[in-house]
């Protein structure tokens, strides 16, 4: 069952925060929860010392005064990119308090089959995109922002999200003519009703309606170029690990119909989208449900590997990449 409405404990209820309730709201969360440079840095660099990838700093928050350094930006390649290949992104942690995207790249930059991939294409991997949030385990940036609706690529330097700004500024950068597929690596969370979403309706003056939060894995089509072989490739691979998200009483999933099983699909790039940037031809967003009872973090991470392993194994099959 939903949860009852309740006010937020910021601003006044209809009105829109001005830019002191922002700043009141910053200093709400200010103290970090976790360390990027230890649990993301640390991980990036000993993939760097094993040899096999190719890894760039692409930018930096301008988060903390005192430590001009402390969020730098890093994307991982495989080695050898050839422009002959076609091109695949990996993107996590675009909201910084979804651990398992995060860890689920890296964990899926470790894994066997990232390398045997790479055989037949380039891959760029982006682990964490938001390293402020994922030290405050929160969804927007030191802004209230919301950076996964903030990838407009009409205004690419100067989009809403600095960490948007910077990414799309990366990926243009790289000149690869037609991204093959872009896998943005998400999850939906218990504190997503009572936190985020109450949040957002405060900052905007909106009502806020509470939802159910779906237990179990489930993927973000684009409504534009929904894939349907793409999306259940993927839905296939996780269901080995974990469990694939039943439709709510309505049918729905968050508030939209299900398409097949655990998918439902939204319109990427009117939202502004991560999974929009590229215009690959294949896309998904995958969400995990970490706070399911029977999820363990470990599990959570395999189903992130899983979403990415079942979505190249479909686009390499499909363009007629074979791996050996």
């Amino acid at each position: 069952m939903a949860e009852a409405k309740r006010p937020y404990p910021i601003g006044t209820p209809g009105v829109p925060w001005t830019d002191d309730e922002k700043r009141r709201w910053r200093a709400s969360v200010e103290s970090p929860k976790r360390s990027y440079k230890e649990e993301v840095l640390a991980k990036i660099e000993a993939v760097k010392a094993g040899g096999a990838f190719d890894v760039q700093r692409y930018g930096a928050l301008p988060y903390d005064a005192s430590d001009p350094e402390r969020y730098p930006l890093f994307a991982v390649f495989t080695k050898g990119w050839d422009e002959t290949r076609p091109s695949v992104l990996v993107t996590g942690g675009v909201h910084g308090y979804e651990t398992s995207g995060v860890q689920g790249a890296l964990s899926f930059l470790n894994s066997p089959e990232c390398q045997k991939f790479a055989e037949v294409l380039n891959i760029a991997v982006v682990p964490c995109v938001s390293p402020w949030g994922y030290e405050r385990v929160q969804r927007w940036n030191a802004e209230a922002v919301d950076p996964n609706r903030s990838f407009d690529k009409k205004l690419a330097s100067g989009a809403p999200a600095r960490e948007a700004a910077c990414l799309m500024r990366m990926v243009r950068e790289l000149g690869v003519e037609k991204w093959l597929a872009h896998i943005d690596l998400h999850e939906t969370t218990d504190s997503d009703e009572s936190e985020f979403r109450p949040a957002k309706a405060a900052r905007d003056g909106e009502d806020y309606e509470p939802d159910v939060v779906p237990d179990g894995f489930y993927c973000v089509a684009d409504a534009a170029n929904p894939q349907p072989g793409f999306q259940k490739a993927i839905i296939d691979a996780v269901r080995r690990v974990t469990h694939i998200a039943p439709p709510d009483e309505n049918g729905n999933i968050i508030g939209e119909p299900i398409t097949q099983e655990g998918v439902i699909e939204y319109p990427l790039e009117t939202l502004m989208l991560c999974a929009s940037m590229t215009g690959a031809k294949y896309t998904s967003t995958s969400e995990v449900y970490p706070d399911s009872p029977t999820a363990s973090a470990d599990e959570c991470n395999a189903a992130q590997v899983a979403c990415v392993v079942g979505a190249l194994g479909y686009v390499s099959d499909r363009e007629g990449l074979r791996p050996s």
